[in-house]
């Protein structure tokens, strides 16, 4: 009994729980108790003194502040965040902002230490008098400190007991308000205090206040503004402009409250507090985007920010990895080129429409360093399936936001036609294309494993229903015959034509293993266009392969840099590189894009067609720049072919690599290198790659008149073809006619492989 009556005899103990009280039950409560508290002039000290307190060091953890991520000329295009913030320094934040929130929250800030005993009992006596909360009864330290303590706070627990109304959590925020007076001056308490204070609107700090309630930086804030600002911090949750009008209006009555306790205190006169309270509030609403859907490259933001999180340089797992993104205040530079990602997008929206079920969608890669210049898809990104918008990343793999990808059909030709070279077959040799192709055995293809995957039940066939004649390495390619790469494979090896895919950086786009059957060549993985373009690049940088990169720096909270450089390695001999392009390059002028045609400069590509139409691909590349273009529909490919179908306002037959996919290709490319000086590819090694081995063609028979027989025009280290006709789907054996001609019947006929490769 006489330890209670000794503790009620102590004022500092009398006014924590009047504070408690207050808080708790309202100022009645705070009433009730007041005679108890002896005289309102007791000093600091003494009150330190009584309560026999000792300064306690508070852990500071860093504020969260939110990413930004920039294009490569350094304009913002997303922002992840926990919480919107940006910390500014006092003297970015206007001095009538300061002199507010002083004013209204604890006027002698400058004068007092941790504990203000006097100015709390004040507040007191004037909230009861005025019958409302008026005035704040804790120092601004003391709020500091009970602000980093809530944000500290991991669980609804620790929360809770951050805001506990008892005597022990207010000793302990006393001690922690101790060390920060002795540790920091009162400007530097003041700033703190203005950068992690919530202001309601979802705006924590004052700066993000000022952009979100007025449209404007904390430095320009008026004397109305900045006392708008000063009175939310009290109860944000009850003055959030946002919830509705009853808010505003407490909000309003809050400004004016600010605007009076100024006038008294003779920051600002009678006259001025009078005209400021005729003022409307003037809450802006400015809405704040963050994350990727509010970007304006929204899967290009989807890709950095799986870079983020799948790099263990973040984060030793993608919990800390998010929380990094959303709280650290990083700036990341990247790799997004403006104008490209322009052409990108305006090629895809000219052929594909963001209503139509298949989807067109880009990647753009520079040879060499691997930097990804434009990432784009026609479908919008978004959750809303009733606006057909995309909710993964179709341009990429799955460990970037994607999904399963679109099988590669005849775009992974290269890879075995790369093979062959490697391995030493030249320009002119070549094999007999019958229109069907049945493995001998099952020992025909051998995976990587050494396992027979042959299928010798299984006849895979060409688009065009009659024989295709011998095929050489050029106008094999050229024309995208199916038998005849299914028996370069063979003499080559699938597994050596899986491990150039490899090589080139070719991985599934679901992550799986690549599924190595005697199909492969013909495109029967899953992929997408990041890495086509990325394998395609090879052949455009001479054999050097680089990882995709899409950040080139990122700086963290403290303007310390870090700089992300290529990736790259020698994985393809210079020559068989330049081999492969001098034959590709003839797509555009003696194969399956003749139609559409070139860009004006060295380019070589090729046009995937994959069986019974179910996706359709472009890749190609010049030597300053590779691109994939894939084409399907994400509902199935199965269930949903691309043939007798309207995409973007026209009707197609059947679709075709060059259809649509070629034209984007084109278009885009020719946008996005305007103004880029041309560079030439380096010349083909005739002497290592030109005429032919123990495969060449059979020597044409001679006419009656003794001369040989019409020479293919178009192979130029060819001699005596058997007199194959142009590129015209008419009989080739091509797999795609140009601009959709007469190469689709009979392909593919049903079997347990399927087959794309047209």
């Amino acid at each position: 009994m006489q330890a209670q009556r000794k503790d009620r005899s102590n004022p500092v103990l009398n006014v924590l729980r009047l504070l408690i009280a207050g808080a708790a039950a309202g100022v009645l409560a705070a009433a009730v108790a007041l005679p108890a508290v002896g005289g309102a002039g007791m000093s600091t000290r003494s009150a330190v003194e009584a309560l026999d307190l000792k300064p306690e060091e508070l852990d500071e953890p860093p504020l969260s502040e939110r990413t930004e991520i920039f294009d490569a000329d350094g304009k913002k295009i997303a922002q992840f965040y926990f919480e919107n913030r940006q910390s500014v320094t006092l003297d970015k934040v206007a001095p009538i902002m300061q002199t507010a929130l002083i004013a209204i929250e604890d006027f002698r800030f400058y004068q007092h230490g941790p504990i203000d005993v006097e100015g709390t009992v004040r507040a007191l006596v004037k909230n009861m008098s005025s019958g409302g909360v008026t005035q704040g009864g804790s120092s601004i330290t003391q709020q500091y400190v009970k602000q980093v303590l809530v944000n500290k706070a991991e669980t609804p627990e620790e929360q809770a007991a951050a805001i506990a109304p008892t005597v022990s959590r207010k000793l302990s925020e006393l001690r922690y308000a101790m060390a920060i007076e002795r540790k920091y001056s009162k400007n530097q308490i003041l700033e703190k205090y203005l950068n992690i204070a919530y202001f309601g609107a979802g705006a924590h700090g004052v700066q993000a206040a000022a952009k979100r309630f007025f449209n404007k930086s904390a430095a320009d804030l008026n004397l109305v503004e900045a006392a708008t600002l000063a009175g939310a911090v009290q109860n944000p949750a009850r003055t959030d402009p946002n919830v509705g009008p009853e808010s505003r209006q407490r909000l309003l009555e809050r400004r004016n409250i600010v605007l009076d306790r100024m006038a008294e205190l003779k920051k600002i006169t009678a006259e001025e507090a009078a005209a400021a309270k005729e003022k409307k509030l003037g809450y802006k609403d400015v809405k704040v985007p963050g994350g990727c859907e509010a970007s304006k490259y929204p899967y290009f933001c989807l890709y950095v920010q799986y870079e983020i999180l799948n790099n263990e340089d973040f984060g030793k797992n993608q919990d800390e990895r998010r929380k990094l993104l959303q709280r650290g205040g990083l700036r990341i530079k990247t790799t997004i080129d403006p104008k490209m990602q322009e052409a990108a997008e305006k090629a895809i929206k000219k052929y594909v429409s963001t209503k139509d079920k298949p989807v067109a969608s880009q990647a753009m890669v520079v040879p060499g360093t691997g930097e990804i210049k434009a990432m784009a898809a026609s479908r919008k990104f978004g959750g809303s399936k009733k606006k057909n918008e995309m909710s993964y990343n179709i341009v990429a793999d799955a460990a970037h936001g994607g999904g399963r990808g679109f099988q590669q059909g005849s775009t992974a030709k290269v890879y075995t036609l790369a093979a062959a070279l490697e391995e030493g077959l030249k320009y002119g040799d070549g094999f007999p294309a019958p229109a069907g192709y049945q493995a001998a055995s099952y020992g025909s293809f051998k995976n990587c494993k050494g396992q027979n995957v042959g299928d010798p039940s299984h006849t895979v066939r060409n688009s065009s229903e009659g024989g295709g004649g011998f095929k050489t390495l050029q106008t094999g390619t050229w024309g995208s015959v199916n038998t005849f790469f299914l028996k370069l494979q063979e003499k080559v090896g699938l597994c050596d034509t899986v491990k150039m895919a490899k090589k080139l950086g070719v991985k599934r786009a679901d992550g799986q293993k690549l599924s190595e059957v005697e199909t492969f060549t013909l495109g029967v993985n899953e992929v997408d266009p990041v890495t086509i373009a990325s394998s395609y690049a090879v052949f455009a940088s001479r054999g050097q392969y680089c990882k995709p990169l899409a950040i080139t720096e990122i700086k963290d909270r403290f303007g310390k840099a870090k700089q992300y450089k290529p990736k790259c390695s020698q994985v393809l001999d210079e020559e068989v590189a330049d081999a492969v392009s001098g034959i590709l390059s003839g797509v555009f002028t003696k194969g399956t894009m003749t139609e559409v045609g070139g860009i004006g400069r060295d380019a070589a590509g090729k046009t995937g067609t994959t069986d019974n139409y179910m996706s359709a691909w472009f890749a190609g590349y010049t030597p300053n720049m590779a691109s994939a273009v894939s084409l399907g529909d994400p509902r199935g490919t199965s269930a949903h072919k691309l043939i007798g179908i309207t995409i973007g306002g026209r009707y197609y037959p059947y679709v075709y690599g060059s259809s649509i996919s070629g034209r984007i290709w084109k278009d885009s490319m020719l946008q996005a290198l305007k103004g880029v000086e041309p560079v030439d590819f380096h010349p083909v090694d005739t002497s290592r790659f030109g005429g032919c081995t123990d495969n060449c063609a059979p020597k044409p028979k001679k006419d009656k008149k003794g001369g040989d027989g019409p020479r293919d025009p178009f192979d130029i280290f060819d001699p005596g073809n058997n007199g194959d006709g142009p590129p015209d789907g008419r009989g080739g054996g091509f797999d795609e006619g140009p601009g959709g001609g007469r190469g689709g019947r009979g392909a593919g006929d049903a079997g347990p492989i399927i087959t794309p490769g047209r």
